[in-house]
């Protein structure tokens, strides 16, 4: 089993979301390598920073929403997408199948189903993150 770090690039427009997605990564012992809000930079960080896996909003602001966004991201990088969406039945949802994905999670993001998410795509149950050793006694 690989219990490694991932590297985690969140797309999200609402800020507050944003954060609380970067917080439930942070607790599952990842790192957030960047936070964007639209797909243009979604597609840069992908290009720069080459994330493990992406948690996309699907609604984005700017030109390209979060399914725009992954079939331009797919064309040179095969990294993992988890889609969240406020809507479980949605024309999106369609669009998000014919594209392909690891996992569709619905807002809010629960700890829980994220690490579910986690576990199907990188064949793992739990992250050993390396803490900082304190002398006792």
């Amino acid at each position: 089993m690989n219990f490694s770090i991932k590297k985690v690039l969140i797309v999200e427009d609402d800020s507050l979301l944003s954060m609380v997605a970067e917080r439930l990564v942070q607790k599952m012992g990842h790192d957030v390598v960047a936070k964007v809000d639209n797909g243009r930079d979604a597609i840069a960080e992908v290009e720069e920073k080459n994330p493990d896996v992406i948690l996309m909003d699907i609604r984005l602001n700017g030109e390209l929403d979060g399914i725009d966004t992954v079939k331009e991201i797919k064309k040179k990088s095969s990294v993992p997408v988890i889609y969240l969406s406020g809507s479980s039945h949605s024309p999106s949802n369609v669009r998000a199948e014919e594209v392909g994905y690891a996992a569709f999670l619905q807002k809010p993001l629960q700890v829980d189903e994220l690490k579910k998410a986690f576990q199907k795509i990188f064949k793992t149950e739990r992250v050993v993150r390396p803490q900082n050793k304190k002398k006792i006694g």
